[in-house]
């Protein structure tokens, strides 16, 4: 702990020291709280440059202090897309991980049929969505 239990003149000073441990706490909780967010982007079609963008877009969350899910990233890694009941199932888990999100951010200009039954299911939750091009930049819808 970086607080002294003694005051400036050297004296012991318990309500100060109290305190501003209390301050120090509450800010080290703030530094490492991070929000958790959806990543919705496109996964079919060029699944390997999908993937790739899908990757990036996970990055830039992280290095702009969020926590980000990523269900396309996860899931076909043993679930196979090219199987409908398997890409129900899919689909199925992320809107469980949606739902453990407070946002959901929809990144590109082309929306595929997952990704508009994603941003259908968080307009219909009431999930904040945020919008971003491919470069990551945030957009007005």
């Amino acid at each position: 702990m970086s607080i002294d239990k003694y005051n400036s003149e050297g004296y012991y000073d318990p309500t100060a020291y109290e305190a501003m441990s209390i301050i120090e706490k509450e800010e080290r909780a703030l530094r490492a709280f991070r929000p958790i967010i959806y990543i919705c982007s496109p996964f079919s079609g060029d699944v390997e440059g999908n993937v790739r963008a899908a990757q990036g877009y996970s990055r830039y969350a992280v290095d702009n202090g969020y926590i980000p899910v990523a269900p396309h990233l996860l899931f076909p890694q043993f679930l196979n897309d090219d199987n409908p009941a398997e890409r129900q199932l899919g689909l199925f888990f992320g809107n469980a991980l949606m739902s453990k999100c407070s946002e959901v951010w929809v990144f590109g200009s082309i929306i595929s049929a997952g990704m508009e039954a994603e941003i259908k299911r968080a307009k219909w939750k009431n999930y904040r969505l945020r919008y971003f091009t491919e470069n990551c930049e945030e957009v007005q819808v």
